[in-house]
């Protein structure tokens, strides 16, 4: 069977159409976002059992690529490109965590979340970057003149297009907000021989910067704009169904900055539907840090306006974003999922990461903004204790350790609730069963 793939223009009212190894990131008619259209007959003349039991025959297995929680579900990604041009770490496959022990301390009963930084890069970016890198890697072996890849990132972007890039031999180049990214996230692209620069600017600059220099078609756009990301990215939500054995969760909740991961998701469950693989959709919800919070604060107003702000500094660096060039994709998703948007302040994020950690996890401040916001909707009803809610893991926590050390050593602007402070105490005997009496004579308790 023979399938397709295309760019194609978001408006409506232009509906204009790319080849998928054109260097094109918006519409060059009315410069619209555009995104990967697929022949959805074609798709359809397999049904859907035949497509589950295809994906679950691949799944995790040493089929190269297939067993790649992305390229096995190659048909509806990129079905023209070859194998041999697949850049592929075994992405995907990531473990529901069935989070009881939080769920009972929280009010609610069915609660998992999707560990996607339990990834080579440690996030979710490699789900995308995969698809995009394999099609440069093609776009080359057609005699495309392209020499580098570029992406402007606040941190995890910038790492999967590194690793990515230094697996397929292709230069990538990255340009990061100068102070404004963890340690650890800085040092994965220097590590796999990015071209790294460091500017004295905010993500929204750094993007302002390399949509301009990717002008030059001999540098290609890697951030989520380009839509052969969401392709890899929306796998997310159909291997979550997969997951629960093809049964559709109740609410998934996902952290919301450039908002490309929004509109992803949805994506992957819409052709799901499409295809008869699910009957219902999942309600979703994004959750945004207060400091950087432009589609919540859009959404209070019906999404009737949009205004980009100037993000404040918060601890979910990741999402520090005032202007998301996918808020347009995103809006839509949340109109077809009846989304909500809610936002966590500092303290709510980093409290929500912090009580969870105690009952097993280790998140970034990103899952913590989910956390927090899962919480909050619980409290106000619109979340019921009966529902099955998967809250997605973005990147995992030792990203960001440096933001866990100082909520535990009390350092942040705000009580740090959770805190767990090692106590410090004479190489003795006595010393030691002393501790031990204080600190276990007294069960501690868990307090929202």
């Amino acid at each position: 069977m023979s399938y397709r793939a295309w760019f194609q223009c978001i408006n409506p009212q232009c509906g204009a159409t790319y080849p998928l190894n054109s260097i094109v990131y918006q519409c060059q008619q009315c410069h619209s976002l555009l995104e990967v259209q697929h022949d959805m007959a074609a798709l359809a003349n397999r049904g859907a059992a035949a497509w589950m039991k295809l994906f679950e025959d691949r799944y995790k297995s040493n089929a190269w690529p297939y067993g790649s929680g992305v390229w096995g579900k190659k048909e509806w990604i990129l079905p023209q490109i070859s194998d041999d041009n697949i850049v592929s770490v075994y992405e995907g496959g990531t473990n529901l965590f069935w989070a009881e022990r939080f769920g009972k301390v929280i009010g609610v009963d069915d609660l998992w979340l999707k560990l996607c930084g339990n990834t080579h890069s440690g996030s979710f970016k490699d789900l995308g970057m995969t698809v995009l890198v394999s099609q440069v890697k093609q776009m080359i072996s057609e005699g495309a003149p392209i020499k580098a890849v570029a992406c402007a990132s606040t941190g995890d972007t910038s790492a999967a297009l590194a690793t990515y890039c230094a697996a397929a031999g292709i230069q990538s180049v990255v340009l990061l907000p100068r102070g404004k990214i963890s340690i650890a996230q800085l040092i994965q692209p220097v590590s796999n021989d990015a071209l790294v620069l460091y500017l004295d600017t905010d993500f929204d600059g750094c993007m302002k910067l390399v949509q301009e220099i990717t002008k030059d078609p001999t540098l290609y756009l890697a951030n989520s704009m380009n839509s052969l990301r969401v392709e890899g990215q929306k796998t997310v939500g159909i291997e979550i169904v997969q997951q629960f054995d093809w049964e559709v969760p109740d609410v998934m909740i996902i952290p919301g900055g450039n908002l490309g991961n929004v509109s992803a998701l949805g994506k992957g469950l819409l052709m799901m539907k499409d295809l008869g693989v699910i009957a219902k959709l999942p309600r979703i919800v994004v959750a945004q840090a207060q400091r950087a919070n432009p589609l919540y604060l859009s959404y209070k107003r019906n999404f009737e306006s949009f205004e980009p702000i100037q993000a404040q500094k918060t601890l979910a660096s990741a999402i520090q974003i005032g202007n998301p060039v996918s808020f347009e994709k995103a809006v839509r998703t949340l109109k077809q999922f009846n989304g909500i948007v809610e936002q966590a302040t500092e303290e709510e994020l980093a409290d929500a990461a912090a009580l969870g950690d105690r009952t097993g996890m280790f998140n970034c401040p990103h899952t913590g903004v989910a956390l927090a916001v899962l919480i909050k909707l619980l409290k106000a009803g619109k979340i019921d204790k009966s529902d099955r809610v998967v809250v997605i893991s973005t990147a995992h926590g030792l990203k960001f350790v440096e933001m866990k050390v100082k909520y535990h050593q009390r350092e942040l602007e705000f009580p740090s609730r959770h805190a767990n402070q090692p106590i410090e105490l004479p190489a003795r005997l006595d010393a030691v069963k002393e501790a031990l009496h204080k600190a276990l004579q007294t069960k501690r308790q868990f307090k929202l």
